[in-house]
């Protein structure tokens, strides 16, 4: 049962980087979440209504605490468990919508801001040069069946657009290339390739004949969401993975895989806005698929999916901070030492790796460049110097760091020093 606890002024309720998953209602009293801008290292103060929910993100996506709960004022709060809160919340459609759609601008803005980091010129492009752009790239990569596909579906939604013209050449193109493409290969482009993927069950509770009128099936390279257009639906995966891509400065990037089990496209569904990556059938994938219409009557029937969006908001949360965190350290040997303590959070420990600090991880030069937002020759020159330096070896699809805690000490240098200069003034 939920617990009522006391707590009297200049207490702490949790402290940053605790692993803690309490769940908090505060009642009475007056209570701030302090934490430090990452970009800046300002600190921030967010002072709490009373009835606001606190702890939440870090409670369900099972992370360390991101900020510090601090009792200004003799305060009185509900504490629960995550089970408690599920239990009696998940049923309440007001509290988890709400919650849903705080999360979804939360995730939207560290997007935003990472954009902003990476020197993206094309966040705000307008929807239908945004997908032109898409089918542009897809083009240049030589992706013709994407390619088709995003104009297709541009010209399906701005059939009068000024831009028809140059979205018929760049699809004229796209099919003149991969006729001739086709007939001196006796093979399609990349995407075309067979990928075989084991199909999985996906969550218990969408595998009832009730949901089979969402069912949608894709074969492999099939565009299920292209970016910049408007959101109208959100897909859980059933069977094979669908690839995430992100046009940055015009090319397009690998941001994520999505497996069964897993959401994507719900983003749009709670706040209204563009597609923020275009997502590719990899393999032969089964969905199911969810408009606006269906969507509140979905979570109004089924409470379980509603949690388990909120769960995966929160997860997306930390991690997308994770990986902002990363493009503001200024040092870039630093920087791509954190990115190696990323993975090294992300990746579960075998029983071998226990008693080592070697850490084996499958990632190219071209990952390293693409998290640490530089050019693939600046991620050349770094990780020779690392490997000169017998750090790491590299093979062709993994590295091997050979004492991870190198890494941790690298970070830890550069945080002392920013801390140190900021509290100079030099900063």
């Amino acid at each position: 049962m939920p617990k009522i606890i006391n707590y009297p002024k200049n207490s702490m309720i949790f402290v940053e980087g605790d692993k803690d998953d309490r769940i908090f209602i505060l009642q009475s009293g007056y209570v701030i979440l302090v934490s430090t801008d990452f970009e800046t290292g300002k600190v921030l103060n967010e002072k709490l209504a009373i009835g606001e929910f606190f702890g939440v993100k870090s409670s369900l996506a099972r992370v360390p605490r991101q900020e510090t709960a601090t009792v200004m004022a003799d305060s009185v709060v509900v504490q629960m468990t995550p089970s408690e809160f599920e239990k009696i919340f998940s049923p309440n459609q007001t509290v988890m919508l709400k919650m849903l759609r705080v999360f979804s601008r939360n995730l939207r803005d560290l997007h935003y801001r990472t954009e902003l980091l990476l020197n993206n010129n094309d966040i705000l492009v307008p929807s239908d040069k945004g997908m032109i752009q898409v089918a542009q790239a897809f083009l240049d990569e030589e992706i013709y069946n994407a390619c088709e596909q995003v104009c297709e579906k541009v010209l399906a939604r701005y059939p009068y657009d000024a831009n028809k013209a140059q979205v018929s050449k760049i699809l004229d193109l796209a099919k003149r290339e991969k006729g001739r493409k086709n007939a001196s290969s006796g093979r399609g482009s990349r995407e075309e390739e067979t990928f075989k993927h084991k199909k999985e069950n996906a969550l218990k509770q969408f595998d009832l004949p009730m949901f089979e009128r969402f069912s949608k099936t894709y074969t492999d390279g099939d565009i299920i969401i292209c970016e910049y257009e408007p959101g109208e639906s959100f897909y859980l995966v059933q069977s094979g993975q669908v690839q995430l891509e992100k046009l940055i400065s015009g090319a397009l990037k690998h941001i994520d895989i999505v497996n069964p089990g897993e959401f994507f496209g719900e983003m749009a569904i709670l706040d209204d806005s563009p597609r923020s990556a275009t997502c590719i059938a990899k393999g032969e994938v089964r969905c199911l698929e969810f408009n606006k219409e269906n969507f509140r009557v979905l979570v109004t029937g089924n409470p379980q999916i509603a949690m388990i969006l909120l769960k995966l908001f929160c997860k997306r949360i930390y991690d997308q901070k994770r990986r902002t965190k990363i493009l503001v350290i200024k040092d870039i040997q630093a920087r791509i030492s954190d990115i190696f303590l990323m993975y090294d959070e992300m990746t579960p420990l075998s029983e071998a790796d226990m008693d080592t600090s070697k850490r084996k991880f499958n990632l190219t030069v071209n990952d390293i460049a693409h998290w640490a937002g530089i050019s693939l020759d600046d991620a050349n020159d770094e990780m020779n110097k690392m490997v000169s330096r017998g750090k790491v070896e590299i093979y062709d699809h993994h590295m091997l760091v050979k004492n991870i805690n190198d890494m941790k000490r690298v970070v830890d240098t550069y945080y002392t020093v920013q801390n140190a200069r900021r509290e100079q003034g030099n900063f």
